[in-house]
């Protein structure tokens, strides 16, 4: 698997609702408060259907000082049941000043992850939630997906110290950005050493999102570009075709617990 794919699809969710009347200090980002901004990521999405964008997503090596980058593009749908869909197609990669092709496809539907790699020729499926049972994968704690989003804030701040990290020059133009730090004990607590998301009040989605790894080795940073919220999304964008014979198929399903003696 892909180091920071997780994290990316925590990314692409759905955050808060920049500039709707019962959250009026994102009018305001330099005012705007950690819990102003937890309060808008639990009501958020109400609203958004789907959505497209460009992504761009970044691994920075801290000891060697080397940097790998993948470009390519996502979609989003929900689903008249409620559950998610979610697609990014990836397609070149620049490491250092080379660039190179690169496809690769990452799927999140009917609770199974799955990863492709043209290059290898070899799809990877893994199973993040037990077939017929809805879980919410992006719960705090809980899910692989590590963003606070439609939860109470006293559930977000029990896991983390959250605060508003003031503008700098080279974040994305009109963002909030907002840092979680695991707290020692909780689940996260051994994977990062801090998630940033950086919130565009504009598009009411997010520009960037970035985690830091417990050892702080490994930077890993996501950028959206040319959002469109609520398009159509044709079914084969959010499907991936059936596999060449070629190809070799690895099935991770979830390990069932032993039977009790």
């Amino acid at each position: 698997m892909r180091r920071y794919f997780l994290p990316m699809f925590a990314l692409l969710l759905l955050l808060p609702a920049c500039g709707r009347s019962q959250v009026p200090v994102w009018l305001d980002a330099n005012k705007a408060t950690a819990d102003d901004v937890l309060d808008g990521l639990q009501g958020s999405g109400k609203d958004l259907k789907s959505f497209t964008a460009d992504v761009k997503m970044t691994i920075d090596d801290v000891i060697m000082g080397t940097s790998t980058t993948e470009f390519g593009k996502t979609w989003f749908q929900t689903k008249p049941a409620g559950d998610s869909v979610m697609h990014i197609a990836l397609d070149h990669k620049t490491v250092g000043k080379k660039e190179f092709p690169d496809k690769r496809d990452y799927l999140l539907r009917d609770g199974w992850l799955t990863m492709r790699d043209d290059a290898s020729k070899k799809e990877t499926r893994i199973q993040l939630a037990p077939a017929g049972q809805k879980v919410n994968l992006f719960q705090l704690g809980k899910g692989p997906f590590p963003l606070p989003i439609g939860q109470d804030k006293k559930d977000v701040h029990a896991q983390f110290d959250v605060k508003i990290i003031p503008h700098d020059k080279d974040d994305p133009a009109g963002t909030i950005h907002l840092q979680l730090t695991p707290k020692p004990g909780t689940q996260l607590d051994d994977t990062f050493s801090t998630i940033d998301v950086w919130v565009d009040c504009k598009t009411r989605m997010p520009a960037r999102m970035g985690t830091f790894n417990k050892k702080q080795t490994e930077y890993k940073t996501t950028d959206l570009t040319n959002l469109k919220v609520n398009p159509e999304i044709a079914p084969g964008d959010v499907t991936l075709p059936a596999l060449k014979p070629d190809w070799t198929t690895i099935d991770k399903p979830l390990e069932r617990p032993a039977p009790a003696k």
